[in-house]
């Protein structure tokens, strides 16, 4: 289904189109992140806007989309929650300098070691997650401050706007592809949604929301409500004593509904709006925490985990995009792009962000393959809070979900569920294991490095039982073992079987000249083997060994007393010889 998104030409007219698309996608996404990061949505709008410009700019993949992500928000929401607001900018400005730090050490080339199987389980997860992310669009809040379903013609209207969204995607690039078919369909279901705002009353929701039509600005009321809710709440717990919550009576729940209520109809107005003015550094609106090694003790393991989840969510988006467009990004330039994004946005004020997939997915849908598209959604969404506000507000949510509903239908490899029987059976069961996690627990990076462990041991176990050996008798009496097959911690166990010292003649030769020392634990087994001829006076010899292994071997001398062939003294058979595996007494 990738296929869909190939074979793009890159002009300013389809990066500037594209770029405003995505603006406009960009709204709700980082506006219900800064929620779940228990922080205003303008600091959420302020981070898309900087990770965007930024990461776009100086990046390492062209085309790919940044911004405030829920991986990041979902982080950050313990530390905001336990030690404050005021904590988190110093946070994302450590984590901006940590992954300064990996891209000048250039360990960004480290996502190679993703297998395929891995990266095939990401892209199905993914497509899962932004799927189960869409049907929150289609809840409103009552008036307890819980989320329900639409209900009544609201519900028959969202989808019907939803299918009307999708229609246009997938007909439109028939008939023409003069502008970008998610942008066509935006506009026109918002002004269907508006016409209809305006001509049915507002009743016909049966729900709380303001609109019959759920509009952006709905959205941004109902979290608000939600979170005020969910304060007043917590409130109520901690003022009422332990014995009054055990068995509540009537009053009590009279009294904690009045009180949400109250907290509901008390909110800030700003709160359900995204107009603000330009970002200001943080340290000129906020309160600066003590600059000490206990803040330091405080910041550093949200900072850790902001910058590794940043970056492989990052590196695992350029190389899907690298996919998509048949180009190539730059790993550690991204993870410079990525770290420069995160302290700036740190700076003023913003909660961090990385790669967003999604929005990367929809750039490319729509033509974005350069620089360009990335920086004009950035000023675009800027712009939005600036002057735009009110207008991007009245946007339906409907129109945004079947976007994102056509991203899924494009990012899930259907041809992925043919590859039973089709693929080694290890590798299928990666990609389901990847699949599933991503999916149940909405952990991106947590995914990927479950997958690359499970592919490793995989690899590992298979690979532990290739050690063989082909043996021979040479002209003067001494026995050879011309080894075959890696060696290494897996595979020192069947490497030791394939030796028996009482049966060997006095002199024994270990031929390497097709296998390898790969670690300590192969030099250990060498010396293991080595012990038991010494101690039954029998000479072993080495030959053929790489300059490496040679290397190895020559610096663990203290550990290791085995003599050494610089050149081989014996006649090698060019003859096949007779392959012999691990011995087993009878």
């Amino acid at each position: 289904m990738l296929d869909l998104f190939r074979s793009r030409p890159q002009n300013l007219k389809s990066e500037i189109l594209s770029g405003l698309t995505v603006a406009l996608a960009l709204v709700p996404e980082a506006i219900a992140f800064a929620f779940v990061a228990g922080v205003s949505p303008i600091i959420g709008l302020y981070s898309a806007f900087f990770i965007g410009l930024i990461a776009a700019t100086f990046g390492g993949r062209p085309g790919m989309i940044s911004g405030a992500t829920g991986a990041m928000a979902v982080v950050v929401v313990g530390l905001v929650a336990i030690h404050g607001v005021e904590y988190l900018f110093p946070t994302v400005i450590l984590c901006g300098l940590l992954q300064v730090v990996i891209g000048i050490a250039r360990l960004g080339v480290l996502i190679r070691m993703v297998p395929h199987s891995v990266m095939l389980g990401f892209v199905n997860g993914l497509a899962i997650v932004i799927c189960m992310a869409q049907f929150g669009s289609f809840k409103t809040v009552n008036s307890t401050g819980q989320l329900q379903a639409m209900q009544g013609p609201a519900i028959w209207i969202m989808l019907a706007l939803t299918a009307l969204t999708m229609a246009v995607i997938w007909l439109l690039p028939k008939v023409t592809k003069a502008a970008p078919s998610s942008l066509v369909a935006i506009l026109v279901v918002t002004s269907i949604g508006i016409a209809l705002n305006k001509t049915l009353p507002a009743n016909l929701a049966a729900t709380n929301q303001n609109n019959v039509v759920m509009t952006v600005g709905d959205m941004l009321t109902t979290n608000a409500k939600v979170a005020a809710a969910k304060m007043a709440v917590r409130q109520d717990l901690t003022s009422t004593n332990s014995a009054n919550n055990a068995n509540p009576t009537t009053a009590d729940q009279r009294a904690d509904d009045a009180s949400i209520q109250l907290a509901m109809e008390s909110i800030d107005p700003d709160s359900m709006s995204i107009r603000a003015g330009l970002p200001t550094l943080f340290f000129l609106s906020h309160s600066i925490p003590p600059i000490n090694l206990e803040t330091l003790w405080i910041i550093l393991p949200f900072a850790v985990i902001l910058a590794a989840v940043g970056l492989i969510e990052s590196l695992m988006t350029l190389t899907l995009i690298d996919e998509i467009t048949e180009t190539q990004g730059s790993s550690n330039r991204e993870c410079l792009g990525q770290g420069a994004a995160n302290l700036l946005c740190g700076m003023f004020g913003g909660m961090g962000g990385c790669a967003m997939i999604g929005q990367s997915l929809i750039n490319v849908e729509s033509g974005g393959r350069g620089r360009i598209s990335g920086i004009f959604a950035a000023g675009s969404l800027l712009t939005f809070v600036l002057f735009f506000s009110t207008w991007i507000e009245m946007i339906p949510m409907a129109a945004l979900v079947g976007v994102m509903f056509m991203v899924v239908i494009g990012t899930f490899e259907w041809a992925s569920l043919k590859l039973y029987r089709k693929v080694p059976l290890t590798d299928f069961l990666v990609m389901v294991i990847v699949t599933l996690y991503t999916a149940v627990m909405h952990d991106l990076a947590s995914a990927v490095i479950i997958g690359v462990i499970v592919s490793s041991l995989a690899f590992a176990f298979k690979h532990a039982k290739n050690v063989n050996a082909e043996v021979r008798i040479n002209d003067h009496g001494a026995r050879i073992y011309q080894l075959h097959g890696p060696l290494f911690f897996a595979s020192t166990t069947q490497f030791k079987e394939i030796f028996q010292p009482k049966d060997d003649p006095e002199c024994v030769i270990i031929d390497f000249y097709f296998t390898k020392v790969y670690d300590h634990s192969g030099m250990e087994a060498i010396h293991s083997v080595a012990q038991k001829y010494q101690q039954l006076g029998k000479t072993l010899h080495l030959t053929h060994l790489s300059e490496d292994c040679r290397e190895m071997l020559k610096n663990a001398q203290d550990l290791i007393s085995i003599q050494m062939w610089d050149e081989p003294q014996f006649h090698v058979s060019t003859d096949r010889l007779t392959s012999v595996g691990p011995r087993t007494e009878s």
